[in-house]
């Protein structure tokens, strides 16, 4: 394990990849300071070091990391604190299911689907597309009923033990669950919720959140 010196997250404050990777810094108590891109917000500061454009870039010393789950992963090697990954290759095996369904099939309808046309296209004085949230409250269930699925069986989004499983999930239920039409829906599925119920009052979580942007009128 390597010296806990100070990290630096750039990425959008807004953005649930930089939540995620706060998340995890925060559950292991490590130090670490936010520079502000916008990817949305083009041109990208000279020398941003992520090839393809996108957020988030961690910066440990002389050490640079893109993309989110190779992230939080070093995070969990690299700084002391609790452990990340739970103990037993079938947990260990579920964290990663947990967050390859969040990447692979959650993240576009919860987050850029419905939160993004429901809430923070609004939030920015920006019209919804009610398209872009019908087809991503029609894709949900099927995402939550498979996360349900694992929360039920308990060895990861238990309710018990934070793992990286809860770190790139809860940022994202989050956002779908800022829409009011998301909230009935996730009633539905009884372990997600009890575990949804959980997360929010982890110190990690509440910690790593942001405010939403002060309207604009454009």
């Amino acid at each position: 394990m390597e010296n806990p010196a100070p990290v630096t997250l750039t990425g959008y404050r807004h953005s649930v990849c930089t939540r995620i990777a706060r998340m995890a810094l925060i559950a292991k108590g490590a130090a670490f300071i936010e520079v502000e891109v916008n990817p949305f917000a083009p041109p990208l500061p000279d020398g941003y070091p992520h090839p393809f454009g996108r957020v988030l870039v961690l910066s440990h010393s002389a050490f640079t990391l893109y993309e989110t789950s190779a992230i939080t992963r070093y995070i969990d090697l690299a700084f002391p604190g609790p452990p990340l990954v739970p103990p037993g290759a079938k947990a260990t095996a579920r964290m990663a299911q947990v967050i390859s369904i969040a990447d692979a099939y959650a993240f576009r309808p919860l987050v850029l689907q419905v939160y993004a046309h429901r809430v923070f296209r609004p939030a920015e004085g920006l019209p919804p597309d009610e398209a872009q949230i019908k087809t991503g409250l029609a894709a949900a269930p099927t995402v939550l009923e498979a996360l349900d699925a694992i929360a039920n069986e308990g060895a990861v989004l238990n309710g018990t033990t934070l793992t990286l499983a809860d770190c790139h999930l809860a940022p994202m239920i989050a956002a779908f669950d800022a829409a009011p039409e998301s909230r009935a829906i996730l009633g539905h599925y009884p372990a997600l919720r009890n575990w949804w119920g959980w997360i929010q009052n982890a110190p990690s979580f509440a910690a790593s959140g942001r405010s939403l942007p002060a309207p604009t009128n454009r």
